[in-house]
Formats: structure tokens, sequence, C-alpha cells
């Protein structure tokens, strides 16, 4: 008996039952006892990356889809809670799009922000979704993840 068969299973019966503690129709909750809120599940681009299969496709697409109704002019908000960001997350929601279009309509805000912010400083991965505006952060590695579709990329086509 294999040490990663084992928590692989482990791992597989959790998402199953987050899957069934979460759900909230057409999306998944922030909190199990939190009717009507969301987040974005951006650590769920590692399970369709890695094809570890803990979560069926559809309960990223409909996370995908959910969101695509919460964005702001100037992107996702990172949950219900706040208007804020954090956009190296949207990239990794963006990742997990089923499709070129619904990519762009995740990253076109984030271009937005970017190009339109009032706040002068380097790239801020911490933004207001509603007026583009700086929260903190600045010119952080974070950044990095602007470019997780490439790496997505990469290793589905095993390069």
């Amino acid at each position: 008996y294999d040490v990663a068969e084992k928590y692989a299973g482990i791992a597989k019966k959790m998402a199953v039952k987050w899957e069934e503690m979460a759900n909230e129709g057409n999306h998944y909750r922030l909190a199990f006892d939190r009717e009507n809120t969301w987040s974005q599940k951006y650590n769920m681009i590692w399970d369709k990356m890695w094809n570890l299969n803990l979560f069926p496709n559809n309960v990223i697409d409909k996370e995908v889809s959910y969101y695509l109704t919460k964005q702001n002019p100037y992107g996702l908000p990172l949950d219900s809670r706040k208007e804020y960001t954090k956009s190296d997350w949207i990239m990794w929601i963006a990742a997990m799009s089923p499709d070129q279009d619904t990519f762009e309509q995740f990253i076109n805000p984030l271009y937005k922000y970017i190009n339109e912010t009032t706040s002068r400083v380097p790239i801020s991965d911490w933004h207001h979704t509603d007026s583009g505006k700086w929260v903190g952060f600045r010119a952080r590695s974070v950044i990095g993840g602007y470019w997780m579709q490439v790496l997505m990329n990469k290793v589905m086509n095993n390069q």
C-alpha cells in the first residue's frame, strides 16, 4: 500500500465532503455555515493542472461560471466580503477557464486596472475592483502568478 495512494484517497473523500457541505446551487460557499457567500477557489488550479481529479470538472466549471457574474470593472473580488482582490489569483482563476473567451473575460478587467489605475505604484497585486485604486503591496514577486496560463499550457502539453 503506497503512501501516496493513502493520502490521495483521504483527499478525495475530503473533496467529496467539501462539495456536499459548501454547495450553494450555482456555486460553493466561502464557509460551510455561511449561506449566500462565495470566494475565489484559486487553489483548484493545482487539481486541474496536475490531473489529480479530486474535484470533478463540473465543480471548477461551476465556480468559473459563477465568478463571471461577480466581476467588477477592474476584476473579480476575492470573495463576497469586500470588493478588493488579489490580481495574481485572478490569473489563476483565468487559467482554469474552459476556453480562450472565458479566459479573456477575466484578464480584460485586470488589464483595464493596470492601464487605468490612478495609483502610481509598480503593479500592485492588491487593488479595489470597483475603483481600480491600490490597496497595498507593490512590485511583489507574486506577479509571477500572471504567467499561470503559460505554466498550465506547458504542464498540460508535457513541455
